[in-house]
């Protein structure tokens, strides 16, 4: 009888992960390679799930909403969610957990780098709050999905966001900050540069002024320079003469 017992029980340790469909809780997936914690094969198949992000870009500070989401019927029970700069390799930006199924990682030192599952549920979608950080390029939000301990894909990715300025931008590509110092650079008889700059030319010989932010030098020169970012200086400064 003891015997059964046994055998009993080892049956269940080996073989009960494989028929629930899902390994044991302690189940994770790895920061930077995104696979499994256990030996098995990537699905190469199209994926049945897909992540959908609330905006097409971003600036520092913004709050982005995510969703990994279950297509048809087919559910899931793990993942791993990132944001990664394109061609990057390590996960940028944090997470706010506010889905009960969901919890935050620590990747390379940076608490809620990434995302996880809390539990094996089977789960049709989960939503995060993803927080955009300073200085990154264009980037995708990369996830592994296991839909049971046979049948997982690597590498799932959304569209890609872009950062964006906090000037706007229209057709031409410039801001409209930007084409208001052009507009009165020109009607003051200067000469607007690809490097966002006025140059206007004064007489040769004569006191001059040269602007770039806050501070004010005077030289002698024969033309003098401002700052697109100074619009205001531009409308007061008559080439010399600080008005």
């Amino acid at each position: 009888m003891r015997r059964h017992s046994c055998f009993g029980f080892l049956f269940c340790a080996i073989f009960l992960p494989r028929i629930l469909g899902f390994p044991q809780t302690n189940t994770s997936i790895d920061c930077d390679s995104l696979l499994p914690n256990y030996e098995a094969e990537p699905q190469t198949s199209a994926p049945p799930y897909l992540i959908a992000v609330s905006f097409d870009n971003f600036e520092p500070g913004n709050e982005i909403q995510v969703t990994l989401e279950a297509l048809k019927d087919v559910g899931f029970k793990g993942f791993n969610l990132q944001a990664r700069e394109i061609e990057g390799d390590v996960p940028v930006g944090t997470f706010k957990i506010t889905d009960p199924n969901t919890k935050g990682l620590e990747c390379h030192n940076v608490t809620n780098s990434a995302v996880s599952h809390a539990n094996s549920d089977v789960k049709q979608k989960v939503t995060t709050t993803w927080i955009a950080p300073r200085d990154v390029r264009d980037l995708q939000f990369i996830a592994t999905v296991v839909q049971d301990l046979e049948k997982f894909w690597v590498g799932i990715q959304s569209k890609t966001l872009t950062p964006t300025h906090s000037e706007s931008v229209n057709g031409t590509g410039k801001s409209k900050r930007r084409l208001m110092i052009e507009v009165e650079c020109n009607k003051r008889g200067g000469t607007y540069t690809t490097q966002g700059r006025c140059i206007m030319v004064g007489p040769s010989g004569s006191s001059q002024n040269s602007y770039s932010g806050s501070q004010v030098r005077v030289l002698t020169s024969s033309f003098c320079t401002f700052s697109f970012s100074n619009l205001e200086e531009l409308k007061f400064c008559n080439c010399g003469v600080l008005r």
